[in-house]
């Protein structure tokens, strides 16, 4: 292909992802190779890509395409998750627009049209990831409520209740009344939120006085069943025994006494509302205290508030406030910050309600979860995150799975006329059950709830091959446990330890070996990305802009694990300008044209270099990954290509301008350049994959794609000739330095001498005299008087200048200055080992680093007095 001045990242992307899915190389089946896998956290089918996806997925695709060339069997497997509460927000909403309340349909007619939703906008999402370039077996797709993933959920219902763990009844629940349904508490944010505590006035029975109780909730006093005071404050003593009066309803409430009452906070009284609070709600259980619940489902005042029937829970509270006021009630109203529950999903302030629920016995089922982290059978990347897994753990209340909804996989319980229930998979086996039971299934119907959307979530990485229905099947037993799991941090507990506890219950064994948790993506403001902020770039219009490749570059270069991410645009710049900087370095060595020959000694030596260097990198580049460093991963891979191979090996070896190459050199260029595509592929698929096909290597197979190429092994490297070439790369720095802090040109050719003692740098002349355009080097056993000197290394280096190209004055003053900064240096090295305490406390290795430091300052201005002295 004749290759255009700049790279045309769409006409690529368009092209070699279809070529991918063509030639089949994202698909995996079981066979004899080592098989890794991944399976895709599931974005809710409601979602659109964000940026978060876009750096969640980028570093899973990033693992599976290296692993891919590495010649494991990778496994990618995708998926949605039908988000129960977000997805029927979304469809109620749109029937909403049609004119339709949800109410007024049957759950089968609702559920037409969330299928019909789903079909029409749940795909959008993986249609999305694979402009990202995402290699996933698409053939594999999965969704949380496919037939048989919801047939995995129900068996895993029924089981669970038959070990024990799952059980019915009321408890006092998160209660989102947006969503009018129960919540897990990890579903629930806390905020810290400006109310008013208002003091309220409770009548004594029969006197004239009254008990003052702070309260940022009046609208529930009318739920009121009791005053709890603390039995050792003198203060209240009189009051044992007595009644109180609610205010505005003037129902009659017992005082009571409790050291949980705390003398020093508010008043030292509390008001105690079972229905309405979980803390109230404990002490109602122990004093037998009444449970009045005056709130509907809708967070609006019932029947049994006798007042403001009807009313929103925050109107009301402005008007008991009026009313209590006008009744001179309030003793007085301050400011006040508490922490407050909302709801995840729609945000709306929760209600602790009593609630029948189902529930699920945590604390047996989460020691297993724990024992796996904690002995490293599954690790945690990074492991500051630890400790939070450990606390919750170690502290889980039992799982509310029950939600108030339509879509979901309805819980397969089953009740009769009376109200007894069953728990079984179909109404024939819940009939049986029943008849067993010696109970009667007249008028049977099942359940209405729907499982918590966590609950299915929690199978993924079994259900998706099969295994929760099929343990024995080919694919499980191939693919289970996976290997590395990438997801976010806040999911910990939503998800990753709910997926160990199925998968030790089911198979006893971890369903995967790693979890690397990414940061969030913030502005360079540190603001979280949201559209409510407006901060967040549309992942889209970035990849249309800079190039998929450029995106995931920039995002990549600042993504450490469990570190937040400040993303700025400029990130996707700097990607999408290294994309140039190697078609422009393809575009160099394509336009080269050659000659039968061998390759020069000079060309040979920069080549030996190379491959030592490129060898040196791999090593470093693996470490890496093993440590699920990605960023700094793809920051050597940076390195490697832009600087050691196009700034460095390319220039030693290129021919002058419009002379030929030689083409045993042009056969070891192509050779290197293939080897970083290879290194590059799995951080930019697209434009190493284009590159890769061109006719400068030769004709390619449909089979010979960079995709599947060989990623380079690991293999031993020559530490001596890389720190030879550091020397000489100082040198040829130092040389244009000197040009140009004196203004001299690039195009002046300037004579250098070099006295070294512990390297032979004379392989590599010709590179020095090319890079640094030397007129004549001489390689000396004595030092150079007259001269610009400086060191590389412990190499002593000098250069001569012609007086009319130097101001003798000016580099006087220049080098004094350097000496004196030098010797600055020096005293603060020098009173640093002269400190005891410091040298016998520090490790051996840093002391020895300031003891070179101190070596290296003394011999530098040694060198510096020196050309100070040929100045005279």
């Amino acid at each position: 292909m004749s290759l255009a001045k700049t790279y045309n990242p769409k006409e690529a992307e368009n092209k070699w992802y279809a070529y991918w899915m063509e030639k089949g190389f994202f698909r995996s089946t079981p066979d004899h190779r080592e098989p890794y896998t991944i399976v895709m956290p599931p974005p809710n089918v409601t979602g659109v890509l964000h940026m978060g996806h876009m750096l969640n997925n980028t570093i899973q695709d990033v693992l599976i395409r290296r692993a891919r060339m590495q010649g494991k069997n990778a496994c990618w497997v995708p998926g949605t998750d039908h988000a129960s509460i977000a997805t029927e927000a979304k469809v109620v909403a749109m029937l909403k627009e049609q004119g339709i309340d949800k109410k007024s349909l049957t759950r089968d007619i609702f559920l037409k049209h969330a299928w019909e939703w789903k079909e029409k906008y749940g795909g959008i999402i993986l249609k999305q990831l694979e402009k990202l370039g995402a290699s996933c077996d698409w053939e594999r797709t999965k969704f949380t409520m496919d037939p048989d993933l919801s047939d995995a959920v129900i068996d895993t219902f029924i089981r669970f209740y038959k070990e024990g763990y799952i059980y019915r009844g009321v408890r006092m629940v998160n209660w989102d009344p947006q969503g009018k349904t129960a919540l897990s508490d990890e579903e629930v944010i806390r905020k810290e939120v400006n109310q008013k505590l208002y003091y309220v006035r409770y009548k004594i029975k029969d006197s004239n006085e009254y008990i003052v109780i702070a309260t940022t909730r009046p609208e529930t006093i009318m739920a009121d069943t009791a005053i709890c005071i603390n039995p050792n404050d003198e203060r209240y003593t009189h009051l044992k025994g007595k009644t109180v009066l609610v205010p505005l309803i003037d129902r009659e409430i017992p005082v009571i006494e409790d050291d949980y009452v705390e003398m020093e906070f508010g008043t030292g009284c509390l008001k105690v509302t079972p229905a309405h609070d979980l803390n109230d709600y404990e002490l109602g259980q122990k004093h037998n205290l009444e449970v009045i619940d005056i709130l509907n489902d809708d967070g609006t005042l019932n029947e049994k508030a006798q007042i403001l029937i009807g009313e929103d829970r925050f109107i009301a509270r402005k008007t008991v406030a009026k009313l209590l006021e006008e009744a001179g009630q309030i003793e007085k109203i301050e400011d006040y910050k508490s922490q407050v529950g909302f709801s995840e999903r729609t945000d709306a302030a929760i209600e602790p309600k009593l609630s029948m629920q189902w529930f699920c016995k945590m604390e047996e089922l989460a020691k297993p979860a724990l024992e796996y982290v904690e002995n490293g059978t599954i690790k945690l990347i990074p492991e500051k995150f630890f400790a939070s897994y450990k606390h919750w753990m170690e502290n889980v209340k039992d799982w509310c799975i029950s939600r108030q909804l339509w879509w979901g996989q309805r819980i397969p319980a089953w009740y009769n006329e009376k109200n007894e229930w069953v728990v079984a998979k179909t109404e024939e086996e819940a009939v049986q059950e029943f008849e067993k039971q010696g109970k009667s299934a007249q008028g049977i119907r099942q359940e209405e709830d729907v499982l918590d959307t966590w609950f299915s979530s929690g199978l993924w990485p079994m259900s998706v091959f099969d295994g929760v229905r099929n343990p024995d099947n080919e694919d499980f037993k191939y693919y289970y446990p996976t290997n590395d799991l990438v997801t976010a941090p806040e999911i910990l507990f939503f998800w990753v330890a709910r997926m160990i506890i199925m998968g030790h219950d089911y198979t006893q064994q971890p369903p995967f070996r790693n979890v690397y948790l990414t940061g969030i993506v913030r502005d360079k403001l540190g603001r979280k990305m949201s559209k409510s902020l407006g901060n967040s770039p549309d992942p889209i219009e970035l990849m249309e802009q800079y190039g998929t490749d450029g995106v995931r570059v920039g995002m990549l270069l600042s993504s450490p694990a469990g570190n937040d991410l400040m993303f700025d645009i400029s990130y996707c710049e700097q990607g999408r300008n290294f994309a140039n900087k190697i078609w422009n370095a393809f575009r160099l060595v394509k336009g080269w044209e050659t000659i039968e020959a061998p390759a020069t000694v000079a060309q040979k030596s920069a080549a030996y270099w190379f491959e030592n260097r490129f060898n040196q990198a791999v090593v470093e580049i693996d470490e890496h990954f093993k440590s699920y460093r990605l960023s700094d991963a793809l920051m050597a891979t940076y390195k490697l290509i832009w600087d050691d191979f196009c700034a460095w090996y390319l220039e030693l070896v290129k021919p002058a301008y419009q002379a030929p190459i030689e083409s045993e050199t042009l056969a070891t260029v192509k050779l290197y350049f293939q080897k970083v595509l290879a290194l590059a592929h799995p951080f930019m698929p697209f434009l190493t994959e284009e590159l890769w096909h061109d006719e400068l290597f030769g004709e390619r197979q449909p089979k010979d794609c960079v995709i599947v190429a060989t990623y380079p092994e690991i293999r031993p490297f020559d530490e001596a000739i890389i720190k030879e070439f550091e020397i000489v790369q100082q040198i040829i720095s130092e040389v244009r330095n000197i040009r140009n802090s004196k203004g001299i040109s690039p195009k002046v050719a300037l004579p250098l001498a070099i006295n070294t003692t512990d390297v032979d740098l004379t392989k590599f002349r010709d590179g020095i005299t090319k890079l640094a355009n030397i007129a004549d080097l001489s390689f000396v056993q004595e030092k150079v008087t007259g001269t610009v000197s400086f060191l590389a290394g412990k190499s002593e280096c000098y250069v001569r200048l012609d007086n009319e190209n130097v101001d003798i004055e000016a580099e006087r003053e220049r080098i004094t200055k350097e000496i004196e900064y030098l010797k600055g240096f020096l005293v603060s090295v020098e009173k640093k080992l002269s400190n005891e305490r410091f040298v016998q406390n520090a490790k051996p290795e840093i002391v020895q680093n300031e003891q070179n430091k101190k070596a290296d300052a003394e011999a530098k201005i040694k060198i510096l007095k020196e050309s100070l002295a040929g100045l005279e």
